[in-house]
C-alpha cells in the first residue's frame, strides 16, 4: 500500500464508520454469507482478518474461532470494529508489514484477505503470501475480491493471482458472483490443521 492509499482509506472514514454501507447493503449481506458457507472448516482456533474495516464480516465470523485478531490502518475503522467485536483484538497496521502475533503464540488457523490485495503491489502480496506461509503453513486463507475495476493499480483477479503465484498453498474457487470471488487457499502439505 502507498501512503496515498492510506490517504484515500481515511478519506472513505472521514464522515462514517461505514463507507462501503457494510451494514445495510443487500450484496455486502450476502457476500459476507458467501465467505461464512465456504469456510472449509466448522470452527477455528485462531483467526487473523487482514483489512478488517469497520468489524461488520468480523462480526460474522468471530463466533466460529476461539480467538480473532483484526487489523486495519484506519483508527476509526477500528473503533467501530471494536464496537461491532468486543471480544476481538483489533490492531492498526499499514501494510505491508509484520503481522500480529497470535494470542499465545501458536499460528492462525483462518486468514482473510476481504478486499485488500488489490489494494497492494506484486511485491506486498508477495510478501504476505510469504509470511503466511512461513509462519502460519497450518492456516486456509480465504481471499475475497471484487472482479469489477477497483481504481489500483491490480484488479482483484490479478491480485489473487499475483497471491498464487506466491504462495506454496493449493487454491479453489468454491463461490464467484457477478462482482466477487472467493478463492480458498489450503493448508500447506503435512501442515498441522
Amino acid at each position: 500500500m502507498t501512503p496515498a492509499n492510506l490517504a484515500h482509506l481515511h478519506g472513505l472514514y472521514a464522515n462514517t464508520d461505514d463507507p462501503w454501507d457494510f451494514r445495510s447493503s443487500p450484496y455486502e449481506a450476502e457476500r459476507f454469507a458467501a465467505v461464512e458457507r465456504t469456510l472449509p472448516r466448522a470452527h477455528y482456533g485462531m483467526a487473523l482478518e487482514i483489512g478488517c474495516g469497520n468489524g461488520e464480516l468480523a462480526r460474522r465470523i468471530a463466533p466460529r474461532c476461539a480467538s480473532y485478531t483484526g487489523i486495519d490502518a484506519v483508527p476509526s475503522a477500528l473503533v467501530a470494529a471494536r464496537a461491532a467485536v468486543p471480544t476481538g483484538r483489533f490492531v492498526e497496521a499499514f501494510l505491508p508489514c509484520a503481522l500480529p502475533e497470535p494470542p499465545g503464540g501458536a499460528g492462525y488457523n483462518l486468514v482473510i484477505l476481504s478486499e485488500i490485495l488489490y489494494f497492494l503491489d506484486q511485491s506486498a502480496i508477495a510478501r504476505i503470501a510469504g509470511d503466511l506461509d512461513r509462519d502460519h503453513p497450518g492456516a486456509d486463507v480465504i481471499c475475497v475480491t471484487w472482479r469489477g475495476e477497483t481504481g489500483h493499480a491490480l484488479s482483484g483477479d490479478e491480485a489473487v493471482a499475483a497471491f498464487a503465484a506466491a504462495t506454496d498453498r493449493r487454491c479453489r474457487t468454491p463461490h464467484v458472483a457477478d462482482g466477487y470471488r472467493i478463492a480458498i487457499f489450503s493448508p500447506l502439505d503435512g501442515a498441522g490443521s
